[in-house]
């Protein structure tokens, strides 16, 4: 049987905060999981988003933070450009970092990027033709 690609592992400073982060994108977690070391946040097509903690990551790996530049990105396809805009400024007033604001881009979306609690990049674009 050949592997076939089943999940994204983030790992987490703040377990309740990325949580909160989450689900502004619509990520739902178990009630109670903040507390948790471990969470699976189920996405489409049985994909899940594995949030651990340092301490959890720690306690089997000689995990150190990474230095330099983003390694990963996450990208969440909008319905439409106003959502992205308003998705966007749902996430900036939550209290969280945006890392490019929403624009026009010149490949024909509606573009904007955000960071995780963990400066983890997130994608927000829609085509801008669906309008």
């Amino acid at each position: 049987m050949a592997a076939r690609f089943d999940a994204l592992g983030i790992i987490v400073g703040d377990m309740e905060r990325s949580l909160a982060f989450y689900r502004l994108l619509g990520l739902h977690s178990p009630g109670g999981s903040e507390g948790e070391g471990h969470v699976d946040l189920n996405l489409a097509r049985g994909l899940r988003l594995m949030l651990d903690t340092v301490g959890v990551v720690q306690s089997f790996s000689e995990w150190e933070p990474p230095t330099g530049g983003h390694r990963m990105v996450m990208a969440f396809l909008c319905s439409s450009p106003a959502e992205v805009d308003e998705l966007h400024a749902s996430i900036v007033a939550a209290g969280h970092r945006s890392h490019v604001d929403p624009f026009d881009a010149p490949w024909g979306q509606r573009y904007a990027t955000v960071l995780d609690p963990d400066g983890n990049p997130v994608d927000l674009f829609a085509n801008l033709d669906i309008e």
